[in-house]
């Protein structure tokens, strides 16, 4: 079978179904013919993301670390859960790290326990952050088999880690099919701008405001930007691909794009002419350059990204345009942030 044939009637249950991500994977499952439960409590997700009338798709505006919300959405009987909702990301979780521990701590082990009691579960499929996992003077491009990060450098790092180690633990005791997808810096359609959200997405809302790009260090600092069809593709080969279960994967393109390089293409696509201001580094970005290794996903799960990034760039661009209402109506950066200056 193949495995996009697999999904077909399947009822799956995606957590963080109204993000970026997970917003993208909701209909991709639609077009396959699932059946979808998504719960998501919309503190960093946006319900006008997920398409409209749609019988296949079960909204639960609802916390992860509620019982009551839980029950709900495992009372539909998901057979795959996709696991995104998380307390996003690295300064949010430096700001309120007790929340952080809270969603991506407490809430993924129940949503574990949920699934160990109702029993039914033939994937969990965890989003790990493979930004997160590996240690700031590991040798690139990172690969699976490197052991974790000891020192860390945010709350975020520390319960996307603790998250990976819950699913080991209910792979090992209680039989639950657990994979681990290490997200590296996902961009495309879908994510809506604000404080604590993705460079992509703020230099596109700047630069479309006619404000100046800030750049947090010298620019030459490299990422491995990922587009989001891709992940959803990699996402799903793990919810099927038996060989998935007990691993971990980079979900990555495998190569790096300079942030000075990012900053001066949005400003070329969206015809800004503020420029670029550069600020100090954040202390906790302690990682100037980011490579994965996806070799063990292409070869395990067929894992096939796109590496054209201009043209990506350029899609998002274009969707930010014909969401642009929306989009300025969602973006948040908070009373007295200046959206130039984050």
């Amino acid at each position: 079978m193949d495995y996009q044939e697999y999904f077909k009637g399947k009822r799956v249950l995606v957590t963080g179904g109204a993000g970026a991500v997970g917003s993208n994977l909701v209909r991709r499952l639609l077009d396959l013919g699932s059946f979808v439960i998504v719960i998501d409590n919309l503190s960093s997700g946006h319900s006008w993301l997920l398409p409209e009338d749609t019988p296949n798709l079960l909204f639960i505006r609802g916390d992860i670390t509620s019982d009551i919300d839980l029950k709900r959405a495992f009372n539909e009987e998901p057979e795959v859960v996709f696991h995104l909702a998380a307390f996003f990301a690295n300064q949010n979780s430096v700001d309120y790290p007790e929340h952080d521990l809270n969603t991506n701590g407490l809430g993924t082990l129940k949503l574990l326990e949920y699934s160990r009691i109702y029993g039914k579960i033939e994937r969990f499929v965890y989003a790990s952050s493979g930004c997160s996992i590996y240690p700031s003077d590991a040798p690139m491009p990172y690969k699976e088999d490197l052991p974790p990060a000891v020192w860390l450098s945010s709350p975020y790092q520390i319960t996307k880690m603790l998250g990976e180690l819950y699913g080991n633990y209910y792979l090992k005791m209680y039989g639950i099919p657990f994979a681990k997808a290490r997200f590296f810096n996902s961009f495309g359609p879908g994510e809506v701008p604000g404080q604590y959200r993705n460079v992509i997405p703020n230099f596109i809302y700047w630069a479309m405001l006619g404000k100046p790009l800030p750049i947090t260090g010298t620019g030459e600092e490299t990422r491995d930007f990922t587009y989001v069809g891709d992940i959803v593709d990699g996402l799903l080969r793990m919810g099927y691909m038996k060989e998935a279960v007990g691993e971990a994967f980079n979900l990555a393109a495998g190569r790096e794009v300079k942030i000075r390089y990012l900053a001066e293409k949005v400003n070329e696509l969206t015809e800004n002419n503020a420029g670029i201001i550069f600020k100090e580094r954040r202390k906790w970005d302690t990682k100037p350059t980011m490579l994965a290794s996806n070799e063990k996903a292409k070869s395990i799960l067929g894992f096939s990204p796109d590496l054209y990034f201009d043209r990506r760039l350029m899609e998002t661009v274009e969707w930010f345009r014909n969401n642009w209402d929306k989009i300025k109506m969602s973006a948040e950066f908070g009373p007295g942030v200046s959206s130039a200056v984050r």
